[in-house]
């Protein structure tokens, strides 16, 4: 993965985004439809409509940065709330959100300790 900008504002936009807004229309719906301020640091997550395609925007002391990533099977988790405009994750959130695991339940494996 790649090291965006190291901070622990993470914040997931509810709801699908057109995927083709590109970095000033993504900076402004995060002023505008977010009330926050895209220059902060903070790391803002878009999904598309299909839900397999997910465009990461963050700021950085030099500009801007987009990241997209599409997966080639299945779709990014992503929460559906008509009260939240945005969901707060952490850096191990977004690490399994972006490995395509379901970060809001991810669950253990049991493996059985080998005897010997």
């Amino acid at each position: 993965m790649i090291t965006v900008v190291p901070t622990d504002r993470i914040y997931l936009c509810c709801g699908a985004t057109d995927m083709r807004r590109g970095i000033n229309s993504l900076a402004r719906m995060v002023q505008q439809v977010l009330a926050l301020d895209p220059h902060t640091g903070a790391i803002f997550c878009f999904r598309g409509h299909k839900g397999h395609i997910i465009k990461i925007l963050a700021h950085d002391d030099q500009g801007f940065c987009l990241f997209t990533k599409r997966l080639t099977d299945g779709c990014f988790a992503w929460p559906t709330t008509r009260d939240q405009v945005a969901v707060s994750l952490t850096k191990a959130q977004l690490s399994l959100l972006l490995d395509g695991i379901d970060w809001r339940r991810p669950s253990k494996i049991y493996r059985p300790r080998l005897a010997g």
